[in-house]
């Protein structure tokens, strides 16, 4: 189904989402009418601030919105579903489309496994009539669910679309760049270089896929990498919960401008703390490009000043692989808590795999490495 289509029979004019690579054509479509940021759309930090955007849109206007994610965030939305938008508390409807990675019968990465089985009988847990689109889906049929799903919404009550890979087309291909001229695999190689054997946490998406393969490359072992393929924002928490525990360690962490954005609050939690054995690393291209390039704010974000008003006590900002070296050797000399934001361009290697190691092995593996310092 085209998304032009798609839209004109949900018949809504205000959208906010995080993108995903199931639903890129709506996003692709959304991007090319409105934009990312105005009074029709808005990717937001994460899919919690998505349903409340949505639900001061219906407050102001009467009129039902639209949330998309990936199945994923079903997990942020939960909160804000149960005590914001329920019909028993202020009854603020909502449309969600929800992107199903991991359906059951699919290949997908490991972490899309679990959350592809429950993605329906989570959104039906939480009192969402459900309709899932397929390539099948037609236009007579998608009209008909809308008939009935208006009747839903005008009680107070949310709906959700959950869509299958390849049902929605758009066919415009829209190419996402910025001016930098960085490239985040090379960024990587030079963080692996500086960090020699200690360990590191690496955000979910291409960057630990790229950090996967640079250590192929270089004949080494995986033991020092702690892959997050997935829970998109929590690396630096987890690199914290290492770096507090293995104090003797210098711990860095890999992680990505959406990623940050996505659970900010991070970052102060990291500041307030302030471990002496961090080195926290954002490669910032103002793009969620692991599912398709479509923007973030943090382009238009100084991460700098934000690191340091949550008490990063030294916090830096690179556009060179020159300035690169000098920050990272930089941070290895210090014994302080150390931010450093690299900005780079979106794009990545045609041909770039994914790890070859299954999740458990990675975390057994990395344990192990622990252990041993």
């Amino acid at each position: 189904m085209k998304a032009a289509k798609l839209t004109e029979i949900i018949g809504a004019d205000f959208y906010t989402g995080v993108p995903d690579s199931q639903l890129k054509a709506l996003c692709d479509y959304l991007m090319d009418t409105y934009g990312i940021s105005s009074r029709h759309h808005i990717i937001a930090a994460n899919e919690g601030n998505c349903a409340a955007l949505a639900a001061g849109y219906h407050l102001a206007t009467g009129k039902v919105p639209v949330v998309y994610l990936q199945n994923s965030g079903e997990g942020n939305i939960i909160n804000p579903l149960a005590s914001l938008l329920n019909e028993k508390v202020y009854g603020l409807p909502v449309i969600f489309i929800v992107g199903w990675r991991g359906e059951p019968g699919r290949h997908d990465e490991p972490q899309h496994i679990y959350q592809g089985e429950v993605t329906l009988k989570l959104l039906e847990d939480m009192n969402l009539k459900t309709f899932v689109i397929g390539k099948e889906t037609s236009e007579d049929e998608l009209t008909a669910v809308m008939s009935e799903y208006r009747g839903i919404l005008s009680s107070g009550r949310s709906v959700a679309f959950v869509v299958r890979r390849g049902a929605i087309s758009f066919d415009r291909e829209i190419t996402y760049r910025n001016n930098n001229t960085v490239v985040r695999e090379e960024v990587i190689r030079h963080v692996v270089k500086a960090a020699g054997e200690d360990p590191i946490i690496s955000t979910t998406g291409k960057a630990s896929r790229e950090l996967f393969e640079i250590r192929t490359g270089n004949g080494q072992g995986h033991q020092c990498d702690f892959l997050t393929v997935g829970s998109m924002g929590h690396s630096s928490s987890i690199a914290l919960g290492v770096a507090l525990h293995k104090p003797q360690a210098r711990v860095w962490c890999i992680d990505g401008d959406g990623a940050v954005l996505m659970h900010m609050g991070a970052m102060a939690v990291m500041g307030a703390v302030k471990p002496e054995n961090v080195i926290h690393i954002v490669i910032n291209n103002g793009a969620h490009e692991s599912v398709g390039g479509m923007p973030t704010v943090m382009a238009q974000i100084d991460l700098i000043g934000i690191a340091k008003a949550c008490g990063y006590p030294n916090a830096v900002s690179v556009s060179r692989l020159e300035e690169l070296d000098s920050a990272l050797e930089a941070c290895k000399k210090r014994k302080e808590l150390s931010f450093l934001e690299v900005k780079c361009a979106v794009g990545a290697r045609e041909d770039l795999g994914r790890p070859t190691t299954t999740a458990l092995e990675n975390k057994e593996n990395f344990m192990r490495y622990l252990e041993s310092l």
